[in-house]
């Protein structure tokens, strides 16, 4: 039975940011309302009619579609995590826009709106593809979003980098605008949308079953394969819609479910009703709020940063609510191994060790032409090419198995390194270095670990009281990383060239790695790496649930704060180094798995190995591919990575 009282909470905050969103527009409003209509020309009150009102519109209609797509993608793929930018949607609409600009200007022509829609259903559609094969089973397809999410979006950054002055335009739209001219874009969004949105309304039933179990669901008639199928459709064409016209605005899909759910609602049809609501409220209030406090700068500042701003804030203070339950591992997880854990290790350790060979001595000479190091210089090429060979694999190693450690903790197959915003604090910490006290490389080093610390601090303390529940302290995370992302997105829309740096910086580059840094990060993670190897018992035991840990005799608060511990200084030694990397920790343990390292030990021993080759192919790759120029190789990790794992899924399907 549905209680009433489980509505109150959400009602609450819905006309909390409707009445400040309401209080804020007020204030925008009141120059034009005020004065008496001219018969002539009126420009005051034509910006307000034209520009200010549509804006509004759009940012209530995009931020309930957003949300509704959100909240769907949580109920059908069981995972709190999932967004619409889970499936590639926006990543696939960024790079067919980016593509499009450089390659094939004249179809701007038929409109920006088409070109990003066709890119956002192509990547759709290779997700549910691959998905398909295998049954539209929700590992299959987060995982294949990510994936290709993941090739989009370092496809289309690395594109940017290497023209930056044809393509900065794309920068504002590609962080969420909604700027507004005419009515034309809210109007054709509504009725869209609308049409959807009743879609909806048909899945609602067997949404509802599916908190029962997928046997008990099955039993009482629903026909899960078509379920997913139509559910993921729908998300995904509400997402495409609003992607297509304003631009990538990912937060408010997965906040706003995530706060109706702390706020109260509890069953599938509360969560599908106040999800969009709550989402419509959030976007409303931060662009009302940006537009009044930024003045005519307003058009200028993303509002997909700047809604992180607003909305992480009441997440934190919304997640004491937040029920415990344990999450179970994904069916991928328990499947049946091929071969023991010996020969995908011995054959990732041969190819690691190739790759070091070829990376160290095969290189561009002075004319562009591949050759072997060797003749007198040799030596002094070998003395900068070979710290920072060692400072990727260090890093790789490490990033790798911190997601190791987090996903099987977690038991969420979206868990990363990233996702503990461990990396966004360093780089919120490198932004401040830069724009306010513009250090040198060790003074940007020492603000780096001053941010980690501090958002490694303010989850432990955060997550305290609940004993380090693995979805509060994601949660807290993915809360902070997405205001300090916010923070440092503002800050690189501003203009300012510092920014370049900070971007460069994020990239994941090797260029400032020398000796004594190399010899550091490797003897850090020798160290860290070796810790985490210990925790492997931890690591079998603990996703088994509360239950059965406590039976054998691990402490859950001390093991999983260890843990998480243990997560965050790895990530930070990586991140330190080598930048915010967005692949390695992500993919490495996944493509472990794969390899069907189904245990803690090799596992992670093969995810280092894996996560390590990676990083050392990237930065070859990256340092020679357009030689003499140079490719950042966090950028060039997703390319090298995400096809070998969409092909080791194809093939397991096909097995």
């Amino acid at each position: 039975m549905v209680s009433h009282r489980d509505n109150i909470g959400p009602a609450i905050v819905f006309l909390l940011l409707m009445c400040g969103g309401g209080v804020a527009s007020w204030f925008l409003a009141a120059p034009a309302l005020s004065e008496m209509a001219r018969p002539d020309y009126d420009v005051t009150r034509m910006v307000f009619t034209y520009s200010t009102l549509p804006r509004l519109a759009t940012a209530l209609i995009a931020g309930g579609a957003l949300a509704l797509s959100g909240a769907l993608l949580q109920q059908v793929l069981r995972n709190p995590l999932a967004d619409p930018t889970t499936l590639g949607v926006s990543a696939g609409a960024n790079l067919a826009l980016v593509v499009t600009s450089l390659f094939l200007p004249d179809l701007l022509g038929a409109g920006r709106d088409l070109v990003a829609l066709i890119g956002s259903a192509t990547a759709a559609a290779i997700v549910v593809s691959l998905g398909a094969r295998r049954g539209f089973s929700p590992y299959s397809l987060v995982l294949s979003g990510l994936v290709l999410s993941l090739w989009c979006g370092g496809l289309a950054a690395i594109l940017t980098y290497l023209n930056q002055r044809y393509l900065s335009s794309l920068f504002i739209w590609g962080a969420g605008s909604l700027a507004q001219q005419s009515w034309v874009i809210p109007l054709s969004l509504l009725w869209k949308l609308a049409v959807i949105a009743i879609g909806c309304t048909f899945v609602m039933r067997p949404l509802s079953l599916l908190d029962l179990g997928e046997s008990s669901s099955t039993a009482l008639g629903v026909r899960l394969l078509r379920l997913r199928f139509v559910v993921v459709a729908l998300a995904v064409a509400l997402a495409a819609f609003v992607t297509s016209a304003v631009g990538v605005i990912g937060f408010i899909g997965l906040v706003a479910p995530t706060i109706a759910r702390l706020s109260g609602a509890r069953r599938p049809a509360q969560l599908i009703l106040w999800s969009p609501l709550i989402g419509a409220g959030l976007l409303f209030f931060a662009d009302s709020i940006l537009q009044l406090v930024a003045g005519g700068l307003g058009d200028f500042l993303p509002t997909g940063a700047v809604t992180a701003i607003f909305g992480s804030p009441l997440l934190l203070a919304l997640l004491p609510r937040l029920k415990i339950c344990h999450r179970l591992q994904s069916p991928a997880f328990r499947r049946p191994r091929r071969w023991d854990g010996t020969a995908p290790v011995i054959i990732a350790a041969v190819g690691l060790f190739v790759l070091l060979m070829v990376s160290a001595f095969l290189g561009r000479d002075v004319n562009g032409d591949w050759a072997f190091t060797s003749g007198e210089f040799s030596v002094d090429v070998l003395a900068i090419r070979i710290p920072k060979i060692l400072a990727a694999l260090t890093s790789g190693a490490m990033l790798a198995v911190a997601g190791s450690i987090l996903q099987r903790l977690t038991g969420n197959e979206m868990a990363s390194p990233e996702v503990l915003g461990i990396s966004a604090g360093a780089t919120f910490g490198v932004a401040i270095a830069l724009f306010a006290v513009a250090p040198g490389f060790s003074g940007q080093f020492a603000f780096a670990v001053a941010g980690a610390i501090s958002v490694l601090f303010v989850i432990f303390v955060s997550s305290r009281r609940s004993a380090f529940a693995p979805e509060r302290v994601l949660l807290a995370g993915i809360a902070l990383s997405a205001m300090v992302d916010a923070v440092v997105g503002v800050l690189s829309s501003t203009g300012d060239p510092r920014a370049v740096l900070l971007m460069r910086w994020m990239s994941g580059s090797t260029y400032l790695i020398d000796g004594s840094t190399a010899a550091m990060e490797v003897a850090l993670g020798a160290v860290l790496i070796a810790v985490s190897l210990a925790t492997r018992r931890w690591l079998d035991i603990l996703p088994l649930g509360p239950s059965p840990s406590a039976a054998v005799g691990i402490p859950l608060a001390k093991s999983r704060f260890a843990l998480f511990g243990l997560a965050g200084l790895l990530t930070a030694a990586a991140t330190l180094t080598v930048g915010p990397l967005s692949f390695i920790g992500l993919m490495g343990p996944h493509l472990a798995r794969e390899a069907g390292l189904a245990r803690a030990l090799p596992q992670m021993v093969g995810a280092a190995l894996i996560g390590g080759g990676l990083m050392v192919a990237a930065d070859f790759v990256g340092r020679t591919i357009v030689s003499p120029y140079q490719i950042p190789a966090g950028l060039v990790s997703a390319l090298v990575g995400a096809p070998f794992l969409m092909l080791m899924m194809r093939k397991r399907s096909a097995s």
